[in-house]
């Protein structure tokens, strides 16, 4: 595209889906979260049963059992159920969009080339990759916001803990599966609505919330996997992460760490971080790497 003080014509036409005679780009967008949330924790329920990483398992396998309140078969129950509500919301909402139109592009490269005074080139970088990626961004932070301040309330107000959110918090050990574990009232408010009103007041394109609702579910089971990996790129590229979040379950920080999932920047801002966040991060550390001597020796005896 060469640089011209002409603008293109706008020939608008409906854009085709990533799937077309398949799916459309509006039921992908809702199906792509749950097809990611059940193959995500299954690979770290075969870890599980596998006993694989186990030096890198927060917590050990016993105290799931011990310490939970509720079975996985519930667990599994609640996360379809929500999974289904937020489903049938998402196409009931879907009804009132409008049609993903394309043929405006040429024009949107022209009016940033000439209001930046830049190469095509470099409005062509801007309007594919800089563009998505800021309002990817502020989806992320709406959604932090949303949800930390909800999830603070939650525990702030007794009857909302006692109607709606203790319901999570029966789960003392997070495990990946369980990470939507909620009741419907607040997995509705906290989720589907928080996410609705990233996509929403970012003004996203519906193949860019398939990316930020696809990757916000896969950061919400990494916030619950139970496992501190180190090669785990969600847990290398934002402060908030399983450890974090995991002290938030537990009973002596269960009025801390309430951001959720992707920073930590609203529990600095208003004190709500755990103090000993740190020192309990190493204190797991030095556990894990205690119970995998220990492990290793049962081994070793058992070859004997």
């Amino acid at each position: 595209m060469n640089k011209t003080s002409t603008p293109p014509e706008i020939a608008l036409r409906p854009q085709l889906d990533l799937f077309p005679g398949f799916i459309s780009d509006q039921t992908l967008a809702l199906l792509a979260p749950i097809i990611a949330y059940w193959t995500f924790s299954t690979f770290f329920y075969l870890l599980d049963e596998m006993d694989l990483f186990a030096k890198y398992r927060i917590h050990p396998p016993a105290e799931v059992a011990s310490r939970n309140k509720c079975s996985k078969l519930e667990v599994f129950r609640a996360v379809v159920l929500q999974h289904i509500l937020q489903t049938a919301t998402g196409l009931l909402l879907n009804k009132f969009e409008p049609a993903q139109m394309t043929g405006h592009e040429s024009y949107e490269l022209w009016k940033i080339s000439m209001r930046l005074n830049v190469s095509p080139a470099v409005a062509q970088a801007i309007y594919y990759l800089i563009m998505p990626a800021f309002r990817l961004f502020m989806g992320f932070f709406i959604l932090d916001t949303w949800q930390y301040m909800l999830h603070r309330a939650m525990h702030m107000n007794k009857f909302l803990y006692k109607h709606f959110h203790s319901v999570h918090h029966r789960l003392y050990v997070p495990y990946a599966f369980g990470a939507l574990y909620n009741s419907l009232v607040e997995g509705f408010l906290l989720d589907t609505v928080g996410a609705g009103l990233g996509y929403l007041l970012t003004g996203m394109s519906t193949r860019e919330s398939i990316v930020f609702y696809t990757f916000s579910t896969l950061k919400t089971v990494d916030d619950h996997c139970g496992y501190d990996l180190p090669w785990d790129p969600l847990q290398i590229l934002f402060p908030n992460k399983s450890v974090y979040h995991d002290i938030h379950h537990q009973s002596f920080g269960i009025k801390t760490n309430f951001s959720q999932p992707f920073f930590i920047h609203w529990d600095e801002i208003f004190n709500t971080k755990y103090k000993d966040t740190n020192n309990y991060i190493q204190e797991q550390k030095r556990q894990r790497k205690q119970r995998y001597e220990e492990y290793l020796k049962k081994e070793h005896k058992k070859t004997k």
